[in-house]
């Protein structure tokens, strides 16, 4: 249910604004309806990606102590994760807004994106980026490494206690719970990184921004 939530608002933030642009010809929006638009855009993708990590945690535990499944993911428990990711996504949101709005910049400038982005308003900046820059990588690897290595991890020991069931039923089974949200992790994280692998790479803005749609609008609604 918070995914659901976290989806819908992340979703909320982009899509109505862009069609509301193609709906009326202008691609305008002000300072702070920019900066307001990417502390809620980076607020709810960390969301997305925290609570993901969550629920491949979630399904390790279903498959490989499936005894000991309610004792484990108890309400206490499952509360106490939830918290903690909308906490650290809340702060990380907070950081990174805070740090863009110390950056000046003119009077009128063209983001190549159909949303603030924040590393495209970054590089727009009129002052020193170096520390933004620096922070955001930083962050990025610390969140991002963090999620996936997280995900990999369950679904390594995922991996190796499915080898170890016998019955094709079982197998069925295991593949049936982890089937949706590895579908999900994987569109989320591979249009998420090739987006920012490309934008690194070239500065086709065409294609990233049509990227980006996979992770902020296919993958919500599936």
């Amino acid at each position: 249910s918070n995914l659901s939530f976290a989806d819908i608002c992340f979703v909320s933030t982009t899509v109505p604004k862009m069609l509301v642009n193609i709906q009326a010809q202008s691609r305008v929006i002000t300072y702070a309806g920019c900066i307001t638009q990417m502390c809620f855009f980076i607020l709810f993708v960390v969301l997305d990606s925290l609570l993901l990590t969550v629920m491949a945690y979630d399904r390790f535990v279903a498959i490989c102590h499936p005894l000991h499944y309610t004792v484990i993911m108890n309400s206490w428990l499952c509360g106490l994760l939830v918290l903690v990711s909308w906490i650290v996504s809340i702060l990380y949101s907070l950081l990174q807004s805070i740090m863009a709005l110390q950056l000046s910049f003119c009077s009128e400038l063209k983001i190549p994106h159909f949303f603030c982005e924040l590393n495209r308003v970054i590089h727009l900046a009129c002052s020193y980026t170096f520390i933004n820059d620096m922070m955001v990588n930083f962050t990025s690897v610390l969140l991002g490494g963090g999620c996936l290595a997280g995900i990999f991890y369950s679904y390594f020991k995922i991996l190796c206690c499915m080898c170890s069931i016998s019955s094709a039923q079982g197998m069925n089974k295991a593949l049936s719970t982890c089937a949706s949200h590895l579908s999900v992790v994987s569109l989320f994280y591979c249009t998420g990184v090739g987006v920012y692998l490309s934008s690194a790479a070239t500065h086709n803005s065409l294609s990233n921004a049509a990227a980006s749609v996979m992770y902020t609008v296919v993958t919500s609604m599936l």
